[in-house]
């Protein structure tokens, strides 16, 4: 029962980040993107930009910040499957960024935090 409510705070983090970008000018390209290399929870584009998107979710720091669970094997995950999408989509010579979006949601308010360039 836990697990079932940590994937629904994880998709409505999702939810709010995607909303997020889109009022921030972004232009959603994908959304769990999954391949045999990792998942991208978000693919976007700002202006000639592919921007890739790790957004994670909590209700509170037990267990420390949303970003460091973006650890370097997740960000070489994230870095691999990000290439095997620009090749698949022949993008390959896109201009590309890496970010985190943590999002906070307590009962009386929800607090987003946008991490450009990560990797």
């Amino acid at each position: 029962m836990k697990n079932q409510s940590k994937q629904q705070t994880g998709k409505k983090g999702e939810q709010i980040a995607t909303e997020y970008l889109k009022k921030q000018g972004y232009k959603i390209l994908e959304r769990n993107y999954y391949t045999n290399r990792g998942e991208l929870d978000i693919i976007a584009k700002q202006k000639k930009e592919i921007i890739f998107i790790e957004v994670k979710t909590r209700k509170n720091n037990k267990y420390g910040l949303p970003r460091e669970a973006v650890t370097k094997n997740k960000q070489q995950h994230m870095y691999k499957t990000a290439r095997l999408y620009l090749y698949k989509t022949h993008q390959q010579n896109a201009q590309t960024r890496f970010d985190v979006i943590e999002i906070y949601i307590t009962k009386n308010k929800t607090i987003l935090n946008h991490i450009k360039q990560i990797i």
